[in-house]
């Protein structure tokens, strides 16, 4: 893993998260996408090398409904930025990590990525990302 690629946040509204974070970190959300494979819609914000993903559902039984409905608005994920997400796909598997994917699949912000669930790694949704070249 080379960098932490974004930290995704799960929110209600990106439209009133989006205000909230582009004035906490002084800059505009640069990306709005739907990504309809994991039923969210996503928004992106950069502050020098970091960025953030605020992470909206787009229909009430997705992940992230349930996320929130279960914990609430947060952090949601941590990701990754990889060099070859199916090398580390296989190097966890192999370590005994549990991943939720078989295979990765296309994310936001043009990436692959692939997610390892949070019971093997404390806690914490994990993604890996792969920029799509």
């Amino acid at each position: 893993m080379r960098k932490v690629e974004h930290i995704g946040i799960a929110v209600n509204s990106i439209a009133d998260a989006g205000k909230i974070y582009e004035v906490l970190l002084n800059t505009l959300v640069y990306k709005i996408e739907d990504v309809e494979s994991e039923g969210v819609k996503t928004a992106f914000l950069q502050s020098g090398p970091n960025k953030i993903e605020l992470l909206e559902s787009a229909s009430p039984g997705s992940p992230i409904a349930k996320f929130i409905e279960k914990r609430g608005e947060g952090i949601h994920h941590i990701a990754f930025d990889v060099e070859d997400i199916e090398a580390e796909m296989a190097r966890l598997k192999a370590a005994g990590f549990v991943l939720l994917n078989d295979k990765p699949k296309p994310g936001a912000d043009n990436k692959l990525v692939c997610f390892v669930h949070p019971k093997s790694t404390n806690g914490v949704l994990i993604e890996l990302c792969q920029g799509i070249k």
